[in-house]
């Protein structure tokens, strides 16, 4: 499986971003995937999970309300939409799929393939 993300730039607090991530190797049918980010000097973080069939979805707290995960497994495409865009959002944006996207939700140590991560700045 290979994850390839883009979207990510520069943007002032209260805007908007969408991110993809694009899907190839073994197919989009067979994982979860999820979004997380770290930002300089912090842990990596939970962003947000959708599962194979795109029913579920998990969200981290710092992003509820905001942020919407979705997927196109006939375009094998995944997209997180970001609104209303903090400072506090600064950080590098990573795509990684897992078997399940409850664990990806748990931990980031449940994902077994990561893209090469895309940077997202939110400034004034």
């Amino acid at each position: 499986v290979q994850l390839v993300e883009s979207g990510g730039g520069f943007v002032q607090p209260g805007g908007s971003l969408r991110f993809s991530c694009e899907v190839t190797g073994s197919g989009l049918d067979v994982d979860a995937i999820g979004w997380f980010r770290q930002a300089p000097g912090r842990e990596r973080e939970f962003v947000a999970s959708v599962s194979r069939s795109g029913d579920s979805t998990y969200y981290g707290d710092s992003v509820k309300g905001r942020f919407t995960i979705s997927r196109d497994n006939v375009k094998t495409m995944v997209y997180l939409e970001m609104n209303m865009l903090k400072p506090e959002d600064t950080a590098v944006y990573y795509c990684a799929a897992g078997n399940r996207a409850a664990e990806l939700a748990k931990h980031s140590d449940y994902a077994d393939y990561w893209g090469q991560g895309t940077q997202v700045t939110v400034s004034s």
